[in-house]
């Protein structure tokens, strides 16, 4: 692994990047600065269950791939700058986070800095890839189903897929072909991975870092913002399943040498 001097305790890099697919997990981080950990309130618990706890391991079948560990609550990667940090309860599902009911303007600023260093090393990294022709960047995140409680049903099946491919912002007349390759891939159990119940844009579209690829690399980058329902633990407990995150993790990996295949008809 190797990272960029002062940011490394924010992004760090897995891999050669020297191929057309990487992976980001950028809700997986648990991590805050001290001072971000002493101004807050909220139960670490609470926090876990809002977090993307083991999508990293998710992402790591992926062997070009960023690391982050700081927590979505420190800085959000995956929104705009402007809505980037949790200030109020308004900012993050009504959650009561900071002492006093709001993050102070000094360490608000260092929360930005913790974002910028983020997109500022993540850049050059995929300008490069860039160079060589169309890529795809895999957005791992993964989401909460069981929002009524412990001992409540999940939500419905019908309206909460295993996997939600996200491509609210990519050139579909491009990479329509590739988008639909990859679904028929996670879904096919003769590629020894599933099937996985993958479907488009039902809940989630994907956002800023898709946003943000999309509008810098035209034509050229290609973001799927991939939500995995966490079937693969208790999203209460915290308890991870490791069987079922590993056909999870096999399920993903099943799905990449198609995705190469459709990139390489793009160059």
């Amino acid at each position: 692994m190797t990272d960029l001097g002062g940011t490394s305790d924010a992004v760090a890099f897995a891999g050669e990047w020297d191929g057309p697919v990487v992976a980001t997990s950028v809700h997986a981080g648990h991590e805050l600065r001290p001072e971000i950990a002493e101004a807050m309130v909220l139960e670490e618990s609470e926090r876990f269950r809002e977090e993307d706890p083991w999508t990293d391991r998710i992402a790591s079948v992926v062997p070009d791939r960023v690391i982050t560990a700081r927590s979505r609550f420190e800085a959000d990667l995956n929104r705009p700058r402007r809505e980037a940090v949790y200030r109020t309860p308004e900012d993050c599902w009504g959650l009561e986070v900071w002492h006093g009911g709001t993050l102070s303007d000094e360490l608000f600023e260092g929360s930005l800095a913790t974002y910028d260093a983020f997109y500022d090393a993540l850049a050059p990294r995929l300008d490069a890839l860039a160079e060589r022709g169309p890529f795809v960047l895999l957005d791992v995140h993964s989401y909460n189903h069981r929002r009524d409680g412990a001992d409540a049903p999940p939500a419905p099946a019908e309206d909460n897929p295993e996997v939600n491919v996200g491509t609210g912002s990519l050139d579909h007349d491009l990479f329509g072909p590739l988008v639909e390759r990859f679904m028929g891939d996670l879904r096919d159990a003769s590629l020894g991975c599933g099937p996985l119940d993958a479907r488009e844009n039902v809940a989630f579209e994907g956002r800023n870092l898709a946003w943000w690829v999309h509008d810098r690399y035209p034509r050229v980058g290609c973001v799927l913002a991939l939500e995995f329902k966490k079937t693969f633990m208790d999203e209460w407990t915290g308890e991870l399943d490791e069987q079922r995150l590993r056909r999870v993790q096999d399920g993903l990996a099943a799905a990449l040498p198609g995705l190469h295949d459709e990139l390489a008809k793009l160059r």
